[in-house]
This record gives C-alpha cells, structure tokens and sequence, in this order.
C-alpha cells in the first residue's frame, strides 16, 4: 500500500483529495502544516509527499528544500502558481514533479503511482540509485532508510542533525564545505543553528565513523575554511 502525505493548509481540498486517494487503496496522512511532517517521516515509511507551495509559517518551497536535505522522499508540489519561474523554483529545491492547481485527481494518482514506481524499480527518484546507498572506507549509509552501518556491519545509529551533516558531506566528496555551506545544506525549519552547531555534529558524526584524526581521517579540518570530506579515507 502506497503511503501517501499531504500538506495543505485548505481543509477542504484535504478532505476531498485525502477520500479520493484512499479509494484507489492508498494510506493517506492529512497535515495543515509543515510542522509536523518532519518529525512523521522521522519514525514512519512514507512514499510520496504531496505539498502545498504556500503554507501558514514554513512556505513549502524552504520546507521542499528541508526535506531534500534530509530524506530521500519523493516530492510533488501542488500550487495555485503555475507560471514558469515558480516551476522552475520548486524543481530547482528539489520537487520531482509539479501540478497546479486546480488539477485532475484522476492525474495526480497517475503521477503517484509514477513517482513511487520509478523509485521501487530503481529507475529514478529525489536521490538517485548510487545517492541512495553510498559506500565509503568500508561503511554502508543507506539513505533512503536512514542507516549507517561500519565495515564490520554494526548498525550506527545518527540523529537528525547528524544525517543531515553527513549526507551534505557524501554529496559533495573532496570538496572543502565552509559552517556557512554546512549551516545552510543541513537548517531544518524551526531549529536554529550556529556555527557552534556545525562544530558538534561533526565532533560527534567523527566519533561514530572512529574518525578521531582532524587533518588524516574522513572528515578533514581545513584550517580557516571549513571540513572537506574524503571517502577513500579511514579512520
């Protein structure tokens, strides 16, 4: 059963699209906001988040690029603005697929089950195949499922912030990441961060990986620049 999220501030648009959906036996959680929704896909399997571009609070384009940062979910847009530079916008943070509204339920369905197939064949999704398992000096980080697992195959338990930290790093290997970089590729909606906070994740992030060498291991200081990430490394 497909497990579909949608967060729109119109209740009634909820109600409909929501009863629609399910009569196509779909599992479908209602949100108003985006407050929430971080925090379900946290402890819950979902496959396709359906968001509303303008949300009261987090506007769903910053609450689109959040999402990215942190989960491989895909990620369709819904909007009343349907010109071409909020289009752009959305696909640009991230969205895979943009409709407008009013739209054919009859279309979103098929654009669903499009997403949630490409992504359970392999064929495409937000994180492409290689994105969604990264393999690095032996360890195993599965993104899509949120673990990390060590060479000797022990599952490695991460906090948000932390899996946040490291998927900006694994996307960008061999590249010197500033806390500036760092603070904006891993800010979830709500939470304020520092350069402080850059600092302790990647103390913390290093201590799992058995990283303890600052200039040799897989996260590398780069004195008055920033953390650069290198995969061949070890610790």
């Amino acid at each position: 059963m497909i497990h579909c999220v949608l967060v729109d501030d119109d209740a009634q648009l909820r109600e409909s699209v929501g009863g629609y959906l399910r009569d196509f036996a779909m599992r479908v959680t209602v949100l108003a906001d985006g407050r929430r929704l971080l925090a379900l896909l946290e402890r819950e399997r979902v496959d396709v988040v359906l968001l509303d571009c303008m949300l009261p609070g987090e506007d769903g384009f910053n609450l689109c690029r959040a999402l990215r940062s942190s989960f491989a979910v895909p990620v369709i847009m819904l909007s009343a603005r349907g010109d071409p530079v909020s289009r752009v916008l959305g696909l640009e943070l991230g969205a895979d697929d943009y409709i407008t509204k009013p739209f054919d339920p009859r279309e979103l369905v098929a654009r669903i089950h499009a997403r949630v197939r490409r992504v359970r064949h392999g064929t495409g999704s937000a994180l492409d195949a290689v994105e969604q398992h990264v393999r690095f000096a032996g360890w195993t980080f599965d993104r899509m499922r949120r673990e990390l697992r060590s060479p000797a195959g022990v599952q490695v338990s991460l906090s948000a912030a932390e899996f946040r930290l490291l998927s900006a790093f694994v996307e960008r290997p061999g590249r010197v990441l500033s806390r500036e970089q760092l603070l904006e590729l891993t800010r979830a909606p709500g939470i304020d961060v520092s350069d402080r906070s850059i600092d302790l994740s990647v103390s913390r992030l290093r201590q799992k990986l058995g990283d303890a060498a600052r200039d040799g291991g897989l996260i590398r200081t780069v004195r008055g620049e920033g953390y650069l990430f290198d995969g061949a490394g070890g610790a």
